[in-house]
């Protein structure tokens, strides 16, 4: 007969089962030590270093505020910095009013002359009286305002209208020369300092109907 002694074998199994078990709570021992030290760092840091910082912005604060009130004529100041910064949007919305000068050369035939000349910037609106050898020399003027066009620097390629609404409200004539009142609305764009502008006058013939595109001026 055969006999088996299976108790060595248990024990050692118990054994091994037993170190397992100590081995797994001093890893949970371990775990829970790091969990905790941690955790008093992390609250150390919050309630800690957090209230010290906390502390001296505080002070920081009531020290800037201090300066700042015992600053001689700080609002006169403020007011001055404002001022300085809205310069550029100012500047850029003021329009270019020497342009007026070389528009008006490029659209006024050479036969006429120009006695009163009003440009409202708010309205965009320009009003030209003057004078001129005949009432054709007026009609070309005014059809110079109707189809002059310009181009910018972003959009050299497009020809957009410079002038709308013209409208011839007063004129008369004597046996010398005849007189006049243009008045018509202008694209804003023509005075605006976010871009350069080139105007495009046509040369118009009043007695053939036909235009002639110049970029030059009359």
């Amino acid at each position: 007969m055969i006999q088996f002694n299976l108790l060595p074998d248990i024990k050692i199994q118990y054994l091994k089962a037993r170190r397992q078990k100590h081995l797994v709570m001093l890893g949970s021992t371990m775990v829970i030590i790091f969990s905790v030290t941690l955790l008093v760092v992390l609250l150390s840091i919050v309630f800690g270093l957090q209230k010290k910082n906390i502390a001296d912005l505080s002070r920081d604060i009531k020290t800037s505020s201090a300066e700042l009130k015992n600053t001689k004529n700080l609002d006169r100041m403020l007011t001055v910095q404002n001022q300085l910064t809205s310069l550029n949007a100012l500047h850029d919305g003021k329009p270019a009013v020497n342009r007026l000068y070389k528009y008006v050369t490029q659209l006024t035939p050479t036969s006429a002359s120009i006695s009163r000349l009003n440009v409202d910037f708010s309205k965009n609106t320009i009003t030209v009286t003057g004078s001129a050898n005949s009432l054709n020399t007026i009609n070309t003027f005014a059809d110079a305002l109707k189809f002059a066009t310009y181009t910018t620097e972003a959009a050299p390629k497009t020809n957009t209208k410079a002038f709308s609404a013209v409208v011839l409200s007063t004129f008369g004539r004597d046996a010398k020369s005849a007189t006049y009142t243009l008045d018509a609305t202008f694209d804003p764009v023509l005075f605006s300092e976010k871009s350069e502008v080139a105007l495009t006058v046509p040369n118009i013939s009043t007695r053939t109907g036909v235009l002639f595109k110049n970029e030059g001026g009359q």
